[in-house]
């Protein structure tokens, strides 16, 4: 049992370090350090739990493995991601899509016109973190005409880029479908059924709770205020159409239709292709923009291909070095013997498979504050084990995706505090609905699919 603590305690590390705002990138080999220290002790092994050994099956374990074999198997994805979401950003092109959206629904519909717009740039594949800061100035906007109060801007965000669109609507191109395609054999549409009823629980209770909200800060007499950068109203004179600024996100998501569902290529090359056929679409879309040029990082002029290629593989570098770190604390968490009986525990609740798959990514997303760092540390563990008992694959698939956006926008988590920061707020002012929208109700979600699930509905 002591190993077990062990591992706890590494956990606990973790969280509290990250918690505070370290980087993950130091704080997972020092928690990891704590589980090889209780597990293996002032031993030869407590060294190559870092660096890797082979273990009895030959296979290559440790936290420098794990974290090698997540960027080899994923930089594509983060890479053409970034750029994707890049070259949405700096062509306008996310704004227009949002404003498009915030005309159809109105002022009066701030709410929605919020939720929505952030739904739909996730859905096409757009990074969590360039919808963050594409949206918001468009909130400001909204909010201000409606006369609502800025603190509730966050939870709309939250709700719309975090929670449906990224872990539970089939076909989403985000990391979560493609992690767990990978493990089961599925691919991004999985189990239907089951995500389009656990985004329905997600975006009805959500918005229906923001509404809730909305209502009693208004009777409490809360109104708009501006933020200390005053955020003017955004001229549209030279953005992008808003209908072809909509393509890229529409061939994303038919492009990976076709490559996965007709040309069977796989769950991983199908969201490469995809995404690549998004970044080319936007770039012909906008074709006319290369000969007007934007400011580098360096100050110098460039054109926006060459802008969104440098910055967003700078990001790409930063998110999965960030993801990868939390990855290889799994690798020395599946290093100690003490694991095994810690994965016999998991496997051996008293209930169905999908409670063991659900608790298990659910916490461990909730630990490293990290949906896709949750799920890369459970599954290639026990996705075999799960398989073996005969559950379809499609439903051990749409339960992991939805598990790992349960806990991972704990108050640690970096889109968390990205989000907050970018919006001028703080846990005080606004994590009450960032919680709620965004961990009680995917957690509810979670347990309608699991119930579901257990009755062979996929």
């Amino acid at each position: 049992m002591s190993g077990i603590l062990g591992i706890v305690l590494g956990l606990l590390l973790l969280i509290y370090l990250s918690y505070k705002g370290f980087s993950i990138i130091w704080v997972a080999p020092v928690s990891s350090l704590v589980v090889a220290l209780v597990g293996f002790g002032f031993s030869d092994k407590l060294l190559y739990s870092y660096l890797g050994y082979a273990n009895e099956s030959g296979a290559l374990v440790g936290y420098m493995p794990e974290l090698a074999n997540f960027v080899r198997n994923y930089f594509a994805l983060f890479f053409l991601g970034a750029v994707f979401g890049k070259l949405m950003d700096i062509t306008g092109a996310a704004k227009s899509v949002a404003l498009l959206l915030s005309r159809l629904f109105g002022a009066k519909r701030a709410m929605m016109a919020v939720i929505v717009g952030c739904g739909a740039l996730t859905y096409g594949g757009v990074s969590l973190f360039v919808v963050v800061f594409a949206i918001y100035p468009l909130a400001i906007v909204l909010f201000r005409e409606s006369n609502l109060p800025r603190r509730l801007i966050p939870g709309a965000i939250a709700l719309g880029a975090f929670t449906f669109s990224m872990t539970a609507l089939p076909g989403s191109p985000q990391l979560n479908n493609i992690i767990a395609g990978q493990n089961f054999g599925t691919d991004p549409y999985a189990a239907p059924v089951l995500g389009i009823v656990s985004a329905g629980v997600m975006f009805l209770g959500g918005y229906l709770y923001m509404l809730w909200k909305q209502k009693k800060v208004l009777a409490k007499g809360e109104h708009f205020t501006e933020p200390m950068e005053f955020v003017a109203k955004i001229d549209d004179s030279d953005l992008p159409g808003p209908f072809l600024s909509l393509l890229p996100l529409v061939g994303v998501v038919v492009t990976l239709y076709i490559y996965t569902k007709v040309l069977h290529f796989g769950t991983t090359p199908g969201t490469v292709l995809a995404l690549l056929s998004g970044n080319i679409i936007t770039v012909l879309v906008n074709i006319g923009r290369f000969s007007k040029p934007v400011i580098n990082g360096d100050g110098k002029p460039v054109n926006f291909l060459l802008k969104a290629l440098t910055e967003g593989g700078n990001g790409a570098v930063v998110a999965i070095l960030n993801t990868a770190a939390a990855v290889g604390f799994g690798g020395v968490v599946k290093a100690v013997p003490a694991f095994a009986t810690l994965r016999d525990l998991l496997l051996g609740i008293k209930a169905s498979p999908l409670i063991s798959e659900g608790i298990a990514v659910t916490l461990l997303a909730g630990a490293t504050g990290s949906s896709s760092g949750g799920m890369g540390i459970v599954l290639p563990v026990l996705a075999p084990e799960y398989l073996k008992t005969g559950i379809n694959p499609q439903i051990l698939h749409r339960v992991a995706t939805v598990a790992s956006g349960g806990l991972d926008s704990l108050p640690h988590c970096g889109a968390v505090l990205t989000l907050l920061a970018v919006c001028g707020m703080t846990h005080k002012d606004s994590y009450n609905d960032i919680g709620m929208v965004t961990c009680v109700l995917p957690l509810l979600a979670l347990v309608v699919i699991i119930v579901l699930g257990a009755m062979g509905i996929a």
